[in-house]
């Protein structure tokens, strides 16, 4: 997929704010190609669409965006099924939609995704709502997963900037998951099968986001979709774009990510996941969290030496995505990571323009005066 990736990739989808409206015209233009379907609607009435592919026996689900503003893997997964549009004579996409049939509802939250929020127009969770059933978009799933009834399940998510690889000084840019079936988190057929599958991307992964991959807590939630699913002995693997290297509007990462899902894609198609020892899931560092946006370093503060740690907060405004720097922690001596540091050298600082603006925590800070050097934030 990264040798395909300038080949396949939708220039006309960008940044982190996507809704219905930016993909309505590629969907509709995939489903001149592949089998379109409206499967019903949202809380507040917009469509929610499933796109079929393939003719081979071994089925698989994914969904992307059941969190309106976890909009990376969304574009990653057009991008893949853009590459099986437009790149069909590839031995390898070709291998794969002559033994997989795949369904993909590419935006399970289109409110969600318009308002820029975490949950659905109702206020809910969605990925908490797998048993309850309570919402329309929730409805949706589970109706397609009984109708279709996959082999496998993908389940595509953004994750937060805070997050390392394990404990270490390294971004989890991208995080993978075979959710738990059973509060005793057994390692069961159906999980084996999804670490195999892990096991594999990360392999494939590995020479480019070389100890950046990072692997989830699997604490058991029948309320969350992919424990619910795997509780039903389908093998889901969950997906997490993460952040890589100051790429906030996460068009870097979507191209691993893209990369990943067609890895799996190709490792189920072929079988060739059968032949990776399980064990290798684990060997995948256990996320921490390790790091904020920025650290400014030993700042001199009320006669003391302290760190001063800004995270951004995403706003939406005009419809755009703005990273809005917040001062979240004031500590000597910081044991945390940061994307982005700036070393105070023992000296006191000043916020923005404004000489009587006091040094405190909740306050946004868009720039920094160090002696006469100004330091811009975002």
């Amino acid at each position: 997929m990264l040798q395909l990736y300038p080949l396949v990739k939708l220039q006309e989808i960008k940044g982190r704010y996507l809704t219905y409206s930016h993909i309505d015209g590629i969907l509709k233009n995939l489903g001149t190609k592949f089998q379109l379907k409206k499967i019903g609607e949202s809380a507040q009435g917009m469509p929610v669409h499933s796109l079929t592919l393939g003719t081979g026996k071994i089925k698989i689900l994914a969904w992307s965006q059941m969190h309106g503003n976890e909009s990376t893997t969304t574009k990653a997964v057009l991008d893949v099924l853009n590459a099986f549009y437009t790149q069909g004579d590839n031995p390898v996409l070709k291998q794969i939609l002559e033994h997989c049939s795949i369904s993909v509802i590419p935006m399970l939250n289109p409110d969600g995704a318009s308002a820029y929020t975490r949950v659905n127009a109702n206020n809910v969770d969605l990925n908490r709502d797998a048993k309850d059933l309570k919402e329309n978009e929730s409805k949706l799933l589970r109706a397609l997963f009984d109708d279709f009834k996959p082999d496998f399940c993908f389940n595509l998510h953004d994750q937060r900037t805070i997050f390392s690889a394990g404990n270490t000084a390294y971004p989890a840019s991208i995080s993978f998951l075979t959710p738990a079936m059973d509060a005793e988190r057994n390692i069961t057929p159906s999980r084996i099968k999804s670490m195999q599958i892990i096991a594999a991307m990360a392999e494939e992964l590995n020479e480019n986001l070389n100890e950046q991959i990072g692997r989830y807590d699997d604490s058991f939630n029948i309320n969350c979709t992919g424990d619910s699913f795997q509780s039903r002995g389908v093998p889901t693997i969950l997906f997490e774009a993460g952040h890589l290297q100051m790429d906030y509007e996460r068009e870097k990462i979507r191209e691993y990510v893209a990369a990943a899902i067609l890895c799996g894609l190709w490792a189920i198609s072929s079988g060739s996941y059968q032949k990776m020892d399980f064990q290798r899931y684990f060997d995948i560092p256990q996320n921490q969290k390790l790091f904020y946006d920025v650290i400014l370093r030993d700042v001199l503060f009320k006669s003391e030496l302290v760190d001063v740690a800004i995270q951004f907060k995403e706003v939406l405004s005009n419809d755009k995505i703005e990273f809005i720097p917040v001062i979240e922690k004031i500590s000597p001596k910081l044991a945390f990571y940061a994307h982005r540091e700036i070393n105070c050298d023992n000296s006191a600082i000043r916020l923005n323009d404004n000489d009587n603006q006091e040094l405190s925590e909740n306050v946004i800070v868009n720039k920094i005066f160090i002696n006469d050097e100004i330091f811009t934030i975002n």
